[in-house]
């Protein structure tokens, strides 16, 4: 028995679970609350890709006559090699049955359909992968293929990270989801409810709390909802998480509270204990809480203590959750798409909220970025050290708003001290401060990815975003990144309040050029989106918008606006992705930018050597005397010599180093080297790094001439082999 079971409802992801439940159960250990986590998704998803149940769709999909496709007939005539081989593709996918992929690349070993047409790309996208993973990708076109049959003939709602998305989309109203929820049960309904009523009858708790992220979660916590409410009526049921701290913080509609007695908003720690107390002992506060009182939905804010601290939520857990079995996919080219379904990551969150906070299109009102706590580093690489322990799982996701340099580069040196062999990735702003050794010490300490907002390529919608870059900073950082062998995608926005076709134009040529000189890897265009909690949404006079304001009941996020230049900044969407595509692939560089589009747009204005002269700018090198210095080499091997010229001889020391790819001499004389020999074991990350006006002073107690020396060729070699101010 558990006093607490937490769901992530279908669907989210395929690859790693979604983190909300862990941290939570992480936060109750520290409380002595009893728990049970389930992500719902991929249980439902490895039921349902199973031979026994695509038999059983395969029957259903002919007697009922819902085959209506060419693809869908090709499918169902190819059942049995699908039948086949299903179970051994999800095994290979899972990471269990790796010989699987020689079979798997055998042409025409697996059924083809509708998504294998891409294929005569395959060598152009995917020449240079492995057989593992151009068998995983293959395996996923087989997948794909088989959702594809049931969207057409079980469930045209389904979707592998999402379900019935669209229910939950701009749901101003409750109208339209609480009939689907009087609708019969759909048949992944019927094998969702089946297998939470088994982790019901198992751990028999008296509250159940949903996690909902996203709107493709919605549909089916509700459904859920519904069947313990049906069956269940002694259990409480609460909701938390993304989709309501953004959408529902207006909710009115008390048929919603037909199937929850909880909706909690932001950091759900305090919350949920509260709910624990009230369920269990009867207690009467609450910490942002909507219940229904009296017929009335009521928010509760009624304790008085304050919310924890990120230093007293816990470290996640991840027990309970059948981390074995997840599926890693390959679906499309790009490089940092697949870090998202590829591979299981441990969750974490380097600092609650954003540094930075200031962005216009994003909801800096909210708590959960307008709140910044970052986390000590120690406390950081303690709760990996942790996670490593119970998942066996060294690779890290750090889930930020945007990270912080100054944490990042404390969390690398503690990695790098503890000397922990780990992989992680994050979410950055490309500022000033990520300076070319500072992206040298994040590789050095694991990181291999980072993924940053450049918005729209033009410094006057920038300013206007208030993203405090420019476009010659981004292309700098990107730069600083790439030679530190750090994977850079970057998020790209259109159809900004007043943006122009000149200025997307524009956009899309500096994005053109980023990619062409080699310091953007991945990207992904989005048309900008109105939401009701960003600046631009509570001041939309400001920005030359007009919004479409609805009467809201339910969900309150996007929203409808006309754009005072009445531009159909729509039409740019196919253009500006195939572009895109085509430039993440080194190809299309030399095309004139009208070839993408279908209509005519004017020329653009920026030269075609804007970002190489971005990058030939000197950088301004004005060393504080409080910047760090960090060796990050190894210790050399010492041979002494002596030369003797005009009568005078003079000692010297060849210091000889080996890192993992080159071996490099330099040589001092012995006295200066003696000093340089110590120094640099002082300066290792197992140590205390030294400022340079502490070196400088320790130098100038035996020499003179410090900058002479730190000028040096010599120290000049060091410098390019990892001897860093940071």
């Amino acid at each position: 028995m558990k006093d607490l079971l937490l769901i992530t409802p279908p669907f989210t992801q395929l690859n790693t679970p979604y983190p909300g439940t862990a941290y939570l159960k992480g936060f109750l250990n520290t409380k002595h609350i009893g728990s049970f986590q389930m992500d719902l998704g991929i249980e439902v998803i490895l039921e349902l890709f199973s031979k026994t149940t695509f038999e059983e769709i395969f029957r259903l999909a002919f007697e009922d006559g819902r085959i209506q496709s060419e693809n869908c007939e090709r499918i169902y005539a190819l059942k049995d090699h699908y039948l086949r081989s299903l179970d051994d593709v999800i095994l290979f996918l899972q990471g269990k049955n790796q010989t699987f992929a020689r079979q798997i690349c055998t042409t025409n070993f697996l059924p083809q359909a509708s998504r294998f047409n891409q294929l005569d790309d395959m060598d152009y996208a995917f020449g240079a992968m492995g057989m593992q993973d151009k068998a995983k990708h293959l395996a996923t076109l087989y997948i794909e293929d088989l959702s594809d049959f049931i969207v057409e003939c079980i469930d045209p709602d389904f979707g592998f990270s999402r379900y019935a998305e669209r229910l939950g989309q701009s749901a101003n109203a409750f109208d339209e989801l609480y009939a689907q929820l009087q609708d019969d049960e759909t048949y992944i309904d019927q094998i969702t409810l089946e297998i939470l009523e088994t982790r019901l009858k198992e751990t028999k708790p008296k509250l159940v709390c949903f996690s909902v992220p996203f709107p493709g979660n919605l549909y089916s916590a509700f459904r859920c909802a519904q069947f313990i409410k049906s069956h269940y009526p002694e259990i409480r049921i609460a909701m938390g998480g993304g989709f309501p701290n953004t959408e529902l913080r207006s909710v009115n509609d008390v048929r919603v509270f037909e199937f929850f007695d909880f909706i909690t908003l932001d950091d759900g720690e305090l919350p949920i204990e509260l709910l624990h107390d009230t369920v269990l002992n009867n207690g009467n506060t609450f910490k942002r809480t909507f219940i229904l009182e009296n017929g009335v939905i009521t928010y509760k804010n009624t304790t008085t203590k304050p919310d924890y601290k990120q230093a007293d939520v816990g470290t996640p857990d991840y027990s309970d959750l059948v981390l074995d079995r997840y599926v890693s996919v390959i679906e499309i080219a790009n490089p940092m798409h697949s870090l998202w379904s590829d591979g299981r990551w441990n969750k974490l969150t380097m600092a609650h909220g954003c540094y930075w906070g200031k962005c216009t299109f994003c909801d800096i009102s909210l708590d959960y970025i307008k709140i910044y706590e970052p986390v000590a580093a120690s406390l950081l690489v303690d709760r990996m050290e942790t996670l490593i322990a119970q998942t066996s799982e060294t690779g890290f996701h750090f889930v930020d708003e945007a990270a912080p340099p100054s944490l990042m580069k404390a969390l690398a040196l503690e990695i790098i001290k503890r000397q922990l062999s780990v992989t992680w990735w994050t979410n950055i702003r490309f500022e000033k401060n990520f300076t070319q050794d500072l992206c040298v010490l994040l590789k050095a300490s694991g990181c291999i990815a980072v993924s940053g907002g450049l918005e729209v390529a033009s410094d006057r919608l920038l300013a206007l975003i208030d993203k405090g870059v420019t476009v010659e900073q981004v292309a700098q950082v990107t730069r600083n990144f790439t030679e530190a062998n750090v994977m850079v995608h970057s998020y790209l926005m259109y159809g900004y309040p007043t943006q122009t076709v000149q200025e997307t134009v524009d956009s899309l040529e500096m994005v053109r050029q980023l990619f062409e000189v080699g310091v953007l890897q991945s990207g992904f265009w989005h048309q900008f989106a109105l939401t009701a909690h960003s600046p631009v949404g509570l001041h939309p006079e400001e920005y030359g918008i007009t919004p479409n304001y609805k009467n809201i009941s339910f969900a309150n996020n996007d929203i409808d606006f006309t754009d005072a230049t009445g531009i159909d900044h729509a039409q740019f969407s196919f253009g500006l992705k195939k572009s895109l595509f085509n430039f993440m692939h080194g190809i299309g560089f030399e095309l004139p930018l009208d070839e993408w589009f279908d209509f005519e747009i004017p020329e653009t204005t920026i030269t075609t050597d804007y970002i190489y002269n971005c990058l030939e700018q000197e950088p301004v090198f004005t060393i504080k005397p409080t910047a760090k210095i960090v060796w990050l080499g190894t210790l050399p091997l010492i041979n002494a010599f002596s030369k003797t010229k005009k009568g005078t001889t003079k000692d010297f020391l060849e210091f000889t180093f080996h890192d993992t790819e080159d071996t490099y001499q330099i040589t001092t004389e012995k006295n200066k080297g003696l000093w340089l020999l110590e120094t640099l074991e002082k300066l290792t990350p197992q140590n205390r790094p030294q400022t340079l006006k502490q070196l400088k002073t320790d130098f100038e107690t035996q020499f003179k001439d410090f900058e002479l020396f730190w000028y040096s060729k010599q120290i000049g070699v060091l410098r390019t082999h990892g001897l860093l101010i940071l």
